[in-house]
């Protein structure tokens, strides 16, 4: 139970914060950490004399109060008080770490009310080519041609910094750096967006050979631990999956080490997708390859401590053109190159058969053209997003009073509902090549558009 759900008579501080009385608990006040000026006067009682006067804006104090007691942003103060008046103020307090990391919790997050709310235009000419919201404070990294341009967590304000690589493919948000990374140049660039006129404070590098040059990157993942980076030879011939340290960016292991011996063109793909499982403690890797029989897929399930691969799958029907793992919901979603169809592997019963259950009724037409090429699949949280050209369709599980017998027993059956949401024409159809997603906020970049949509769960003040 939280220390301010429950207090003794007598252990009860009164605040008088711009002519308003607040009342709380010492141990809530000492929540704030002993830098903050909340901790020195959690030792006022109301046996004191008179009660402390601060000169500040009741209303930021209040739900920086509810922060304290419950660890989250209430909602409805997410709509009514601008995100900038809030940092300002949990900074005054010396919150704004506890603030920062509330801000970006998937908590807030309500994605049946998305609504677009900002457009956050580019400098320079070049459209957007990765997208990094962060996980630790809510700013948002956008990589376009060579430059990355990081925007703080009101998004009102943006810096851009130059970097060595002729277009960054691959970005990565890692606190106070940046992980930058192009399929056709070497190594991995650690940058410090606070210095533009230097940025680059590491270069990670991999090289199949002593010999060899130095490998592109290909994808960019981390867990809380570790760095994960997929690097492939400048000759296509070889690639791997290096994890480095996140403390002192020095590699750990490297798995995925694969090479291509004479025709066999499907041995080495690369993974483009690297995405980490907090609940299994896995690394899913993915990657495609056109070849003269058409795309060929591959997927991995890593188990990074023991350097083995405890699932793969490698797809030759109706690859994938692109694929996600949800967390919460325990399972693997996929879009159909062909078929453009989702769906659905659950990795509580994964075989090395086919996995794969179609979330709709799987009576899309044939066309015989690629329905599911260009599209993009992310989840968060409980949900899944995949755009369809200028439009996003949303995925979320119902919870059925069906039971059927599996090998296990009675089970419960699954079922995906699609959502169509709507506002999406107002980018005028173009085609999404990117999502993103942290906070409340859904992030969208449009093909040669030269700014990104942000969508959130409540509106603006």
């Amino acid at each position: 139970m939280p220390p301010s759900a429950r207090a003794e008579p007598g252990n009860v501080v009164t605040l008088n914060v711009g002519g308003q009385l607040f009342q709380t608990t010492p141990q809530t006040l000492a929540l704030a950490g002993p830098d903050s000026l909340l901790s020195s006067l959690s030792s006022s009682l109301p046996s004191s004399s008179s009660v402390p006067f601060i000169d500040r804006d009741p209303d930021l104090f209040a739900a920086l109060l509810s922060l304290l007691r419950t660890g989250r942003i209430p909602s409805r103060t997410t709509a009514a008080l601008d995100h900038d008046d809030l940092l300002a103020e949990a900074r005054f307090y010396a919150l704004h770490p506890l603030f920062l990391s509330a801000l970006s919790s998937h908590a807030l997050f309500d994605a049946f009310a998305l609504r677009r709310s900002l457009l956050l235009p580019l400098p320079g000419r070049d459209a957007c080519s990765a997208l990094a919201p962060s996980p630790f404070d809510a700013s948002l990294l956008v990589a376009h041609g060579g430059k990355v341009s990081s925007f703080d967590p009101s998004l009102h304000r943006r810096a851009t910094v130059l970097t060595p690589l002729p277009a960054v493919d691959s970005l990565l948000a890692l606190g106070p750096l940046a992980a930058a990374g192009a399929a056709d140049f070497p190594g991995l660039h650690l940058l410090d967006l606070g210095h533009p006129d230097d940025p680059v404070r590491h270069v990670l590098r991999w090289c199949p050979h002593p010999s060899a040059p130095a490998a592109a990157v290909q994808a960019i993942g981390s867990s809380p631990e570790l760095l994960f980076c997929s690097f492939e030879s400048c000759r296509r011939n070889a690639s791997a999956i290096l994890a480095f340290d996140l403390t002192t960016f020095q590699p750990v292991t490297d798995i995925a080490r694969r090479e291509i011996y004479g025709a066999e063109l499907d041995s080495a793909i690369p993974a483009t997708k690297l995405q980490w499982v907090p609940g299994s403690n896995l690394l899913m890797a993915a990657g495609s390859h056109g070849g003269p029989s058409g795309l060929l897929g591959d997927i991995r399930l890593w188990d990074v401590r023991s350097g083995e691969a405890i699932w793969e799958l490698k797809e030759k029907q109706n690859c994938f053109a692109d694929v996600t793992v949800s967390d919460g919901l325990s399972a693997m979603f996929k879009v159909g190159i062909n078929s453009g169809e989702v769906f659905m592997a659950d990795m509580r019963k994964l075989s090395s058969e086919e996995p794969w259950i179609s979330t709709g009724d799987g009576r899309r037409p044939a066309t015989g053209k690629k329905e599911g090429s260009g599209c993009r699949i992310e989840s968060y949280g409980r949900h899944v997003f995949c755009s369809r050209g200028g439009d996003v369709e949303m995925w979320t599980e119902v919870v059925m009073g069906c039971w059927r017998r599996g090998e296990d027993g009675l089970e419960s059956e699954r079922v995906m509902r699609r959502n169509l949401m709507g506002g999406t024409k107002d980018g005028e159809g173009k085609k999404i090549n990117l999502l993103g997603f942290g906070g409340n906020r859904m992030v969208v970049a449009r093909k040669e558009e030269q700014w990104v949509e942000v969508w959130e769960s409540s509106p603006r003040s």
